[in-house]
């Protein structure tokens, strides 16, 4: 009954590694390779060929080895890094206006 439930629990996590994997890849085949070039980032043959790498181990070997850990940290990074900058690049992502200094009700000036 418990070796069962470990498994099942595995197997949940297993999928949601895979889908994790799958949604970047779809994401970064998505994007243009130029917009890749604009956002200083590695090309977009590269990342998809890691994602997926990343989406082939974790379709055939689960997480009973360090492969999928490699491909999870490989996913992070272009969920946290790389696709803000698309995002930004592309014109889809959140457009900041003024500078990091500005409060709410203007620019912040030091109390000058």
């Amino acid at each position: 009954m418990l070796v069962q439930g470990f498994n099942m629990i595995w197997g949940w996590i297993s999928l949601g590694l895979l889908v994790f994997a799958l949604a970047a890849f779809v994401n970064a085949a998505v994007h243009r390779d130029d917009a890749y070039r604009a956002a200083g980032k590695q090309n977009k043959g590269f990342w998809l060929i890691i994602l997926g790498i990343t989406v082939a181990v974790n379709f055939f070997l689960g997480v009973l080895s360090f492969l999928p850990i490699l491909g999870l940290v490989a996913t992070i990074v272009y969920f946290v890094d790389v696709r803000p900058a698309l995002k930004q690049v592309s014109g889809r992502g959140p457009r900041r206006r003024g500078s990091s200094s500005d409060g709410p009700y203007g620019p912040y000036n030091g109390g000058r």
